[in-house]
């Protein structure tokens, strides 16, 4: 039988699940469903999805036995990119929401729950509060706000191991510059491994995305802010869930926006390339970051999976050299590589 680690992802109607082998292969993977779950308390919502969890890997027709469990790491402090043991302080703070509330604080509660019947270790790796930003990448210019690393941490890092492997050299002596692109886009300057530099994936910084409005003109900004059209919680929702293409092209469905291009839409293939182009522009801001000395471009997420996307990106940054094409989010394969780096010895778990 293979070694393997089963993989917990929860999202807001959904958990993700899978068994990911010793070479980051997915052999076993499922979705489950959830309904009903309204306004439940976090800490309820443990026992609700573990009982669910239970059922569906008692169904197995050829049950595996994993040698760790790895939950999705939920809005914790910022903390230093790595894999992590789950540990009670980690699930206190996740379930009583003290940094965020969001369906992944699940994850670290329920790989702890489940790694206990096989008497394995739990971990999370790389929770999306990673930060391992250089002293200068936090100064916004308003003494008031700091930048915050906030990214598609998971993904950028398992990116940056896999094109070290692929170009043969040791992921300390890497360069890379790696974009994410998907619901939200981000752009990074991973130097051996770390992300020292990256645009707030979230709100307020970098292109806009399906969703995202990416970095804004602040006079704009500050007039929607004072016209009484939103409240506080209420643009912040505007700008991070509703911006972008959903903004100006009623839908956030990539494929649908490049079927409208392809059929003649003038104003779908503006916003379009302008999204491109605010890519490009982010990719050669980070090239800069890192003095331009860059082992290689690394291309990932969703939004990768577009030919198009591709080419017409390499019109503006072919000239950074290598471009390497990683699409998809990986998440699940991402968190497994991340355990057998630890349980291989090639890396040590961190205590949170």
């Amino acid at each position: 039988m293979k070694d393997c680690v089963l993989i917990i992802n929860p999202g807001s109607t959904s958990t993700k699940l899978g068994f990911v082998d010793g070479e980051g292969k997915l052999i076993w993977e499922a979705t489950l469903k959830h309904e009903g779950e309204g306004a439940a308390r976090m800490r309820d919502l443990v026992d609700v999805r573990a009982a669910q969890i239970a059922e569906l890997l008692d169904q197995m027709e050829a049950p595996l036995t994993p040698k760790a469990v790895v939950g999705r790491g939920g809005p914790l402090r910022p903390l230093q990119s790595g894999v992590y043991l789950v540990n009670e302080t980690m699930i206190e703070e996740l379930l009583s929401e003290k940094w965020s509330s969001h369906p992944s604080n699940l994850g670290a509660p329920l790989a702890k729950r489940f790694a206990a019947l096989w008497n394995v270790p739990a971990y999370i790796v790389d929770p999306v509060t990673v930060d391992d930003f250089v002293d200068v990448a936090r100064i916004s210019g308003v003494p008031e706000i700091a930048r915050k690393s906030r990214s598609h941490a998971l993904n950028i890092r398992s990116c940056a191991f896999l094109a070290a492997n692929e170009i043969g050299k040791p992921l300390p002596e890497t360069r890379f510059v790696i974009a994410h692109l998907g619901g939200g886009i981000s752009v990074a300057a991973v130097e051996g491994g770390r992300i020292t530099d990256v645009n707030d994936a979230l709100l307020g910084m970098g292109p806009f995305s399906p969703e995202r409005a990416g970095a804004t003109p602040l006079e704009g900004v500050v007039d929607l802010a004072t016209s009484g059209k939103y409240s506080v919680k209420e643009l912040k929702a505007y700008l991070s869930k509703s911006c972008g293409l959903k903004g100006y092209l009623a839908t956030n469905d990539f494929r649908e926006v490049e079927a409208r291009v392809a059929a003649g839409d003038e104003k779908a293939d503006l916003i379009y390339r302008a999204m491109i182009y605010q890519i490009a522009k982010e990719i050669g801001a980070y090239a800069a970051a890192l003095k331009g000395k860059l082992d290689a471009l690394i291309v990932t997420g969703g939004l990768a999976n577009s030919q198009k996307l591709i080419a017409q990106l390499k019109e503006y940054v072919g000239w950074l050299g290598r471009m390497i094409v990683y699409p998809g989010e990986r998440e699940l394969e991402a968190m497994g590589q991340g355990a057998f780096r630890v349980l291989r010895g090639q890396e040590l778990p961190k205590e949170y």
